[in-house]
Order: structure tokens, then C-alpha cells, then sequence
């Protein structure tokens, strides 16, 4: 990548900053996507996959494997605190996670294929939404038009502060936690404050859950075993002082290294919230948002990431546990041979969701090379 590559990428990138959008909103994201990736002459360009998600197909136009690269296009509901000129410009509303960093750096792929383009097989970039909400990948190959896509390996990854900037890590296996958001309504009846033994308060129902629900996941080493329960929002009655409260909800995360522990949890916090609502004379009704599977590298895939961070020189190290934050793009490796690859963003960079986080420009070059040194390995090199 030349200089001014990079700086033309880091422009694009600022540009993204400014305008996030939200997981299922990405229309404008999209279309900025779609009109930068016209400069490079795919040969095919889908849009509106599961929502607002785009695909930049390269085709040799030969027979090979289908390789894909993974990014995601939405931003979060998270007001930036931010001196740089490019600070979002929308309130409330900023890519503190690099998903801006993410998409400039598969345009980065884009910009090379159009110079260099495969010699046998396809590439296919893929913009993906919603993955804030774990949605988005679900949705994306629910469109009928994914399967035609054909993938055989699909490469992703993300910045991950804490870790030196440049470096790589990468995990064979399950490498980021299932989790899912468990919302619990419990519905008694209301009466009046001066006589509350009249109504049926869930106040004591909470008050018994909140800790219950916390100890059902000691977390410890993340292995099979590990579960975690975090309880992250609760409300009682309505804010007035002359009602005693007939309604609460409480929300809690549940989160785990394998699918098959989480379905364990969710049965284990079923069993005590139902036996807890029935001791107090509270009906009760739950259900589920942000819902996301383990993601689980494929040993091959991982195999091809670790010798495409060889050839671009950069320090790589295989290690064993998973990242307990959720990953929707396990999703892809239903149907193809997957792996996700963590980049350092900085050992003080401010950690993902911060309002002060922002991602580092430096990381543009280092995750496109690495790209497309994987794509190299599994088609050869290009022409």
C-alpha cells in the first residue's frame, strides 16, 4: 500500500466516523460503501443483503475456492467525547468499536484486487449490518442470494485494545462467547402506598433475583464450564410515591464459551426465576434480545490467517482462550471454513465501547496486507 493510499483510506475512514448509523440503519453507510467501491471495478456489486448489507464479488472467471472478507457497518448508541475534527456528528450516536476502521480496510482488499485480481476463484467483500445486535449475520445469509455466493473460507477480524498495536492474536476453536439478553417481566398488582398489603409487589421478587441470577455464573477460566450473569438494568412500578408497584423488569446478560453451556444457563435462570415469581404470586414472561452464538474458528482457516501474518511479518501468537465479548460472524462458519483474528489496537488505547475510543489509523495497512495475504494462500497469487 503507497502512502497515499493509506491517506485516501484514512479520509474515508474519518468520513465514516462522522456519520455513524445504528445496527438495521445503515442506509446512507451502504450507499457511501457502494459509491467508494465503484472505483475499483468489481464485477459485481449486490446490495440490501439482510438488510442494508452490500457484496463486491471479484471473479477470475476460472474455477477455485470462494474466498470472503468480512466487515461490519454499523456504530453504537454511545455519545463520543472526542477533540478530533473528524468527531461524529450525529448526537448519541459513534463508532467506538472500528467498525469504520473494519470497512476501510476491506475497501483497502478492493483497492488491491482492482489492481491485482485473482487469477482462479472469486473474492467477495462482505459489508455486513447489525452486528451490534448479533442479527445481522443471520440475516445477511438468510437472503436468498447468499448461498449463490458459494463461500468456501470467510476471514474476519477485530481490533482488540489492550493488545500491542500491529500484533495479532489468534485463538483455534471457540473464540468469542455465546451470549444473549435475558429480559423478565413480573407482573403482581398495584395498590395503594397507605395499603400495599392489598396488592402484590414484585419488590421482593427483584430484590431476590438480582443476586440469584448473579451467582448461577461464578465465571472462573473460560472453558466449557465458564458462565457468567450480569445484571444490567431493572425497573419497579412507576416513579411515583403513592402507588405500591405491580410490575418490574429486569434484564440480565447471560454469557458462555459453547453454545451447549448457554443452553444449561438458560434453563438454570428459567427454573429460578419461574420458582421465584411463583413463591411471591407473580405471573412472569421472558424472552430474549441480542442474541449471539459462540464463534468458533476453523482450524484450517486459522491455519491460513497464521501463515498470511507470516508473510506480511507480522507477530503472531496462537492462544487458547476466547474473547468473553460476543461475535455474530460465528454465523458464517455454518457454511464455510471461518476465522476471526483479534489486531492490537494499543496497549492504552481505550477499550471498545469507551466514548473516548477511536480506532488507529496505523492498523489500515497491517489488516489489509493480512487480508490479502490469506486470500493469496487460498487462491494464489494474483495476477
Amino acid at each position: 500500500m503507497t502512502p497515499e493510499q493509506q491517506a485516501w483510506l484514512t479520509q474515508c475512514r474519518h468520513a465514516l466516523h462522522q456519520h455513524p448509523e445504528l445496527s438495521d440503519e445503515e442506509e446512507r453507510t451502504a450507499a457511501r460503501i457502494v459509491e467508494l467501491l465503484q472505483g475499483f471495478a468489481p464485477d459485481q456489486v449486490q446490495t440490501g443483503l439482510g438488510g442494508h448489507g452490500v457484496a463486491a464479488i471479484y471473479d477470475s472467471g476460472q474455477d477455485g475456492p470462494v474466498v470472503g472478507i468480512r466487515c461490519e457497518l454499523d456504530g453504537l448508541p454511545i455519545q463520543e467525547i472526542s477533540d478530533q475534527p473528524y468527531v461524529s456528528q450525529v448526537p448519541g450516536k459513534g463508532h467506538l468499536c472500528g467498525h469504520d476502521g473494519h470497512m476501510v480496510m476491506v475497501l483497502g482488499v478492493a483497492q488491491a484486487l482492482a489492481a491485482r485480481r485473482p487469477t482462479r476463484g472469486r473474492v467477495v467483500l462482505i459489508f455486513q449490518p447489525a452486528e451490534e445486535t448479533g442479527q445481522g449475520a443471520i440475516t445477511y445469509r438468510a437472503d436468498s442470494r447468499f448461498e449463490e455466493l458459494g463461500l468456501d473460507y470467510v476471514f474476519s477480524l477485530h481490533n482488540l485494545p489492550g493488545l500491542a498495536l500491529g500484533t495479532v492474536e489468534l485463538c483455534q476453536g471457540p473464540a468469542n462467547c455465546a451470549s444473549r439478553g435475558m429480559r423478565i417481566v413480573l407482573t403482581g398488582k398495584t395498590s395503594h402506598a397507605a395499603a400495599p398489603q392489598d396488592g402484590v409487589s414484585p419488590a421482593g421478587a427483584l430484590a431476590r433475583l438480582m443476586p440469584a441470577l448473579a451467582g448461577l455464573g461464578p465465571a472462573g477460566a473460560l472453558n466449557t464450564d465458564y458462565a457468567l450473569t450480569t445484571v444490567t438494568h431493572s425497573r419497579l412500578g412507576a416513579a411515583t410515591f403513592g402507588v405500591a408497584p405491580g410490575e418490574a423488569e429486569l434484564w440480565v446478560t447471560l454469557r458462555t464459551v459453547t453454545d451447549a453451556r448457554m443452553e444449561q444457563l438458560i434453563a438454570e435462570a428459567e427454573a429460578l426465576v419461574q420458582d421465584v415469581a411463583r413463591d411471591e404470586g407473580l405471573s412472569v414472561q421472558i424472552s430474549y434480545d441480542d442474541v449471539f452464538e459462540a464463534c468458533v474458528n476453523n482450524a484450517e482457516a486459522v491455519a491460513v490467517l497464521a501463515s498470511a501474518c507470516a508473510t506480511q511479518q507480522v507477530s503472531c501468537a496462537q492462544v487458547s482462550d476466547p474473547q468473553r465479548f460476543s461475535e455474530d460472524f460465528g454465523q458464517f462458519g455454518k457454511s464455510a471454513k471461518s476465522a476471526m483474528f483479534w489486531l492490537g489496537s494499543g496497549a492504552e488505547q481505550p477499550q471498545l465501547h469507551n466514548p473516548d475510543y477511536d480506532f488507529p489509523d496505523a492498523l489500515i495497512p497491517i489488516g489489509t496486507g493480512i487480508f490479502l495475504a490469506a486470500i493469496d494462500q487460498v487462491l494464489g497469487v494474483r495476477a
